[in-house]
């Protein structure tokens, strides 16, 4: 194996890949060499008193090593442990299940650092259904990730997990499972995808029969609607399936394969995890507001920094391109491994808005954060489509110390949205305001 590179490498290497204002803000990373597969950037402030707060950043897959937070809350004075988890950049090997055991290694080296007295999860995008796994696990121990309902279990490997003080999710999904779920299209007739198999023509969300609009925002019906929705879990429930099947088959040796397969999903694209493009209803039509705005009235922080009640409707630009792109073999298939696809992407479901069982996946934010009782923080990006998921996340929380904020005008990575503005300028503030926020809320209960 050859040299760790050094700290100055490292440095050079994220000062590259991140913008110009984040690069300056902590110019001293080092690579922390770790046993295993998994890899590990640690951040201090530059400058400013020792921290007291540890924080863990990790994706399912991505990444996460020159992720914005590692700077942006650096500077702020906390300990950033940026993480690679073993599944970096393989989505087809993904064992959900075997995340937690990641960010176990992560937990116990912030513990050891001279100083720190408290260790937070920070859960953005796909890092939102493992940091709440996790926690859930810590605090509930493995009857929660082995029940009979799941889909998939944990082992005894998660046993006796330390629980951390608290966690930030920003714009978490409720999981890549629902996800897939919300955003794979019901109209494929035949999943082998024979080219004489047109999509049924019922179901077909990019037909302007059915409300479809190539130029703008569309406009589908509440009937089809419905229809939709109930049809994504149709397809949903006829892939598990699927795979259920093949493995059973493999367990009776009945199989051409005795450990594993490939599952193709076509037009299977879905928003919030990786690469692929949509076939949810509401990257076409932003105005679905059972996705793109809150229930009820909720706080939302202004690009002024002011912070005012109100319901929260998603500045989000529908783009019938990317709607359309579900078509395509290199943004539209998903392909897993028959077991990466149960552990990681499958969710039973009857309705995929309105009746989903959350619980049946151990890859479900929604789920888990019924589980966890520390402190916790939902920050929804105000230009995306998970306003309404983390409230509804929030709502469902067994925390009684939680809070909600959506950020005006910010994307899922968090910058301004300027498709989305009226005027110039007018979301300029979401990265400071969403990491001012963040800041004062971890200093409020830690230090």
């Amino acid at each position: 194996m050859g040299r760790l590179p050094t700290r100055a490498v490292l440095a050079a290497a994220i000062a590259l890949t991140l913008a110009p204002d984040v690069a300056v803000a902590q110019s001293r990373p080092e690579l922390i060499p770790v046993p295993g597969r998994i890899k590990m950037a640690l951040y201090r402030p530059d400058t400013g008193p020792a921290p007291t707060v540890g924080i863990i950043v990790m994706h399912r897959t991505s990444n996460y090593l020159v992720h914005r937070a590692c700077t942006e809350l650096s500077r702020r004075g906390f300990l950033m442990l940026c993480m690679n988890s073993r599944f970096e950049n393989n989505e087809l090997a993904v064992d959900f299940e075997k995340l937690p055991l990641d960010v176990k290694q992560g937990v116990q080296f912030l513990r050891k650092q001279p100083g720190i007295t408290r260790v937070v999860l920070f859960g953005h995008s796909g890092g939102g259904p493992i940091m709440a796994l996790y926690q859930a696990v810590a605090e509930k121990g493995t009857a929660f990730c082995k029940d009979a309902n799941k889909l998939t279990q944990c082992t005894d490997e998660l046993a006796g997990l330390p629980p951390v003080d608290g966690i930030v999710f920003t714009d978490a999904h409720p999981g890549n499972a629902i996800n897939l779920l919300r955003g794979i299209n019901p109209s494929v007739a035949n999943e082998s995808n024979p080219p004489d198999a047109p999509p049924i023509a019922a179901l077909d969300p990019f037909s302007p029969a059915n409300g479809f609009n190539p130029n703008g925002p569309s406009n589908y019906s509440a009937e089809f609607q419905d229809r939709y929705f109930r049809a994504q879990a149709e397809r949903m429930n006829r892939l598990i399936g699927i795979a259920r099947d093949k493995l059973d088959r493999m367990k009776r040796n009945a199989y051409p394969y005795p450990d594993d397969d490939v599952i193709v999903i076509p037009r299977g694209g879905n928003p919030g995890s990786g690469p692929g493009a949509s076939a949810a209803l509401y990257v076409a039509q932003p105005g679905i507001a059972a996705v793109n705005s809150t229930a009820k009235p909720a706080r939302l922080l202004r690009n002024d920094g002011s912070i005012v009640t109100q319901t929260i409707k998603s500045v989000f630009v529908a783009n019938p391109k990317l709607s359309r792109d579900n078509l395509r073999f290199g943004t539209g298939t998903k392909i897993y491994t028959l077991r990466s696809f149960l552990s990681a992407n499958a969710v039973r479901a009857r309705h995929a808005l309105d009746d989903v069982d959350y619980c049946s996946t151990n890859n479900s934010t929604v789920c888990a954060v019924q589980s966890i009782t520390a402190p916790v923080l939902f920050a929804a990006m105000g230009a995306h489509y998970f306003i309404r998921a983390n409230e509804h996340m929030y709502e469902l929380s067994a925390s009684k110390d939680k809070d909600f904020i959506t950020i005006e005008g910010a994307v899922h990575g968090f910058t301004p949205c300027t498709r989305c503005e009226t005027t110039p300028g007018q979301y300029s503030n979401s990265v400071k305001n969403l990491f001012d926020y963040i800041a004062t809320w971890l200093n409020d209960r830690y230090r």
